[in-house]
């Protein structure tokens, strides 16, 4: 037999490191003001923190049940009740993971089979594409373009076939900032009530909703929430995106078949991290009550500051990102145009075309304003002398 080192056949050859690892090891290289990977550069709340160290005090530091421990189901649930008028049930519909992203590789790799078709709408989350080839699937993207980002719904209609299996959504939107509404939710349903379709719905920015009618949920429809996965992220509703903790709320049927997927990936997720959450969730929901009014003074704050710029700034109806048409200021495009203004200007940014499969010409790019109001003032104050 051969010494020689042995080289796999690579499952997804066309991946490297993410733009997001990209972006943020250039922005640490030249010192930059990192608002391109989205996560906040302050902490979480204290009485969060405090649960943690207790429940690892009082010794629950065991596994915990595959499907996540019983308060923190139950809290859920009970959540869940309130928010969207119906309550799942904690023992057979709701699943805890380790972060949205399990949640989305489990219901995916659940429900798509070889030769599958997956239509999700782009600019779209870069972790869906890959599951789906690893699953065997096809992933059709449908393009929304700026600066609404809205569905053509007769369009998405004419897309489907008898090998569609399952349709991505996300709202609020990451990277577009934009949200459903339940009128979206009902033109979904209309096109594939008759269809053997599944739906995966990605809603980790629930609580960062700033529309008139606020999030609009998958949950809240009686009839999709039947044949549905609705995923969130405590990561993003607590500040705390490095305790890697989301959930998903699913049908008994469906989430049975993702815990099959759930128990030999990661099996059980951090106990004293999920009795803490619990806690929280039931002796301080007014942190994620207010969560829209945290972040609309961020966004306010950030766009004001933007104003004497010469980036144009699109709408922000959910998400703690803005897009910013840079168009008035480069002819690059906007790979070319982030990695500039990293290494020359000192604000690091994400480009939009990394969302989308097809070419996307539009000049824009991606902020996350999860940042102190200093660091928000201090990018504001690079930008506007662009």
């Amino acid at each position: 037999m051969s010494s020689a080192s042995l080289i796999p056949h690579s499952k997804l050859p066309a991946l490297g490191i993410t733009i997001f690892t990209q972006m943020s090891a250039l922005a640490q290289q030249h010192n930059a003001i990192n608002l391109s990977q989205g996560f906040p550069d302050y902490d979480g709340p204290q009485y969060l923190k405090e649960r943690l160290a207790y429940h690892v005090n009082q010794g629950s530091n065991q596994y915990a049940p595959m499907t996540g421990v019983a308060p923190l189901r139950e809290a859920i649930a009970e959540k869940t009740g309130v928010v969207y008028g119906w309550q799942p049930d904690a023992n057979s519909e709701v699943t805890i993971t380790s972060g949205a992203t399990e949640a989305l590789y489990v219901a995916i790799t659940a429900l798509v089979r070889p030769g599958d078709e997956v239509l999700c709408f782009d600019p779209s989350y870069d972790s869906y594409g890959p599951v789906v080839q690893l699953a065997g699937g096809t992933l059709k993207r449908i393009a929304l373009q700026p600066p609404a980002f809205a569905v053509d719904w007769a369009h998405f209609a004419s897309q489907l076939s008898d090998r569609t299996r399952l349709v991505i959504v996300n709202t609020p939107h990451n990277p577009s900032a934009t949200s459903w509404q339940s009128q979206d939710f009902d033109q979904l349903w209309q096109a594939i009530a008759e269809r053997e379709i599944f739906v995966l719905s990605d809603e980790v920015y629930e609580h960062i909703c700033f529309t008139a009618q606020g999030h609009a949920s998958v949950l809240a429809h009686p009839q999709l929430r039947q044949r549905a996965v609705s995923v969130s992220s405590f990561g993003k509703t607590f500040h705390m995106t490095g305790w890697r903790v989301g959930y998903c709320v699913a049908p008994a049927a469906i989430s049975a078949e993702l815990r099959k997927v759930h128990q030999y990936l990661t099996f059980a997720i951090t106990t004293p991290v999920q009795l803490a959450l619990a806690d929280m969730l039931r002796n301080e929901p007014e942190h994620w009550q207010k969560l829209p009014e945290f972040y609309r003074a961020k966004r306010d704050r950030f766009i004001q500051a933007l104003a004497p710029s010469r980036l144009e700034v699109l709408p922000c109806q959910g998400t703690y990102f803005l897009l910013a048409d840079y168009s008035a200021i480069s002819e690059l495009d906007d790979v070319a145009f982030c990695r500039w203004l990293t290494e020359h200007v000192g604000v690091a940014a994400i480009p939009l075309s990394v969302f989308c499969a097809d070419p996307f010409p539009h000049k824009l790019i991606r902020l996350c304003f999860a940042k102190q109001d200093a660091t928000l003032d201090a990018a504001a104050e690079l930008l506007c002398q662009l």
